[in-house]
């Protein structure tokens, strides 16, 4: 994709402007987060040196996705964590917490990985049965935990302080054919249920968060729905909403102003129902190239730094009416040849070294964290 050129002393003039309004004391002061309010949601395995500046950055939580695809091959009981353990160790020694979004059925369970696993009795005891596991793994107590804690032969240190895992979010954009078609709010209902009971069952103070939802996706019938009209009908199920506790949005915009459009909109979902849900925004994000007449979710690289300011701002001052415990920044480096704005959607650019865009720095202004560690 082309970038547009700018001549070089309008951004010398534009980044010094950005320099002056990052000065101390010229910024609103934003009201205190919730506890764990600060995450990110990378596009690539999460390595010590990552976690180590997440850390520093002020990032709190990671979301991640846990494939039941990768851990169950095949339809014997047997599970390989080995994938997910690594990330979840990585995340735990640095004191971060992971929020899992549990997805991809595997081929024998579904055909496809976008089928929701409700259709007959052997997905949904297959699906249960995994929820189960892995909760019983990386919940309180669990057997990760016990792994990690020195007890019996360890090669490696022990985490002496858990960070056990108590949300679980069931699928993602379940509105969206790319992660499930067809789009059923019915059937997402039965796969909420069904997985609300295997959670707390092991857990019981887990909490039970929906898949989180494509704010407005252009495709529709089967291929698409509104966030707020699959939450609305959600709603409309009988005895579901005792079945989650928390909400979810992904509020892709063109800019600031409607993401918190979709934000109020979906809120007031909840509200006309008559619910108080925890609010989360599990993924936000603009890409920093400038092929905004292409692609509406790229803004350049002093875009990026305007609406991550604005979008922050809105959620740090709302985050008590709204309920909002966690936004999740999309992501937390570029990918090249991936979606067509996550090749500049990263704080940090493409590559295993720490290459920081101008908008690191104003989400770690935010934070109140450092750029290094």
């Amino acid at each position: 994709m082309k970038r547009r050129l700018f001549a070089l002393p309008l951004l010398a003039c534009l980044l010094l402007a950005l320099m002056v309004g990052g000065q101390p004391g010229s910024a609103k002061t934003l009201p205190r987060p919730p506890k764990g309010f600060f995450g990110i949601a990378p596009q690539t395995e999460l390595t010590e040196l990552d976690a180590r500046y997440m850390r520093a950055g002020g990032i709190e939580s990671i979301r991640l996705p846990l494939l039941w695809s990768a851990v169950q091959p095949t339809p014997r009981p047997i599970y390989d964590w080995s994938g997910f353990d690594g990330m979840v160790e990585v995340a735990a020694r640095a004191g971060l917490r992971v929020f899992p979004s549990v997805v991809s059925p595997p081929r024998w369970a579904a055909r496809k990985e976008t089928m929701l696993p409700v259709a007959n009795a052997r997905q949904r005891r297959a699906w249960s049965a995994f929820l189960s596991a892995a909760v019983a793994r990386y919940g309180p107590g669990g057997e990760f935990w016990a792994q990690h804690g020195g007890i019996g032969v360890n090669y490696e240190p022990a985490i002496s302080v858990p960070v056990p895992i108590r949300e679980w979010q069931i699928w993602n954009e379940p509105n969206f054919f790319y992660f499930a078609y067809p789009v059923s709010a019915p059937q997402y209902a039965k796969l909420v249920t069904i997985s609300s009971k295997a959670i707390k069952a092991v857990d019981p103070g887990a909490k039970v968060v929906l898949g989180g939802l494509f704010a407005e996706p252009t495709a529709k019938g089967k291929r698409g729905m509104p966030a707020t009209d699959y939450l609305q009908r959600l709603y409309a199920v009988p005895g579901l909403r005792n079945r989650f506790d928390g909400i979810d949005l992904h509020p892709y915009a063109v800019d600031s102003e409607e993401l918190e459009e979709m934000t109020e909109e979906f809120h007031d979902v909840a509200k006309e129902n008559r619910d108080r849900p925890a609010l989360y925004i599990g993924e936000l994000g603009w890409g920093s190239q400038n092929n905004f007449q292409q692609v509406a979710f790229e803004q350049g690289i002093l875009g990026q730094v305007e609406q991550l300011r604005a979008s922050y701002g809105y959620m740090l001052e709302n985050a008590r009416r709204l309920n909002l415990k966690a936004s999740y920044w999309f992501s937390w480096k570029d990918v090249a040849g991936s979606c067509t704005f996550c090749d500049s959607v990263g704080l940090f650019r493409a590559g295993p070294r720490f290459h920081p865009k101008p908008a690191w720095r104003a989400f770690v202004s935010i934070t109140g964290g450092r750029a290094r560690p």
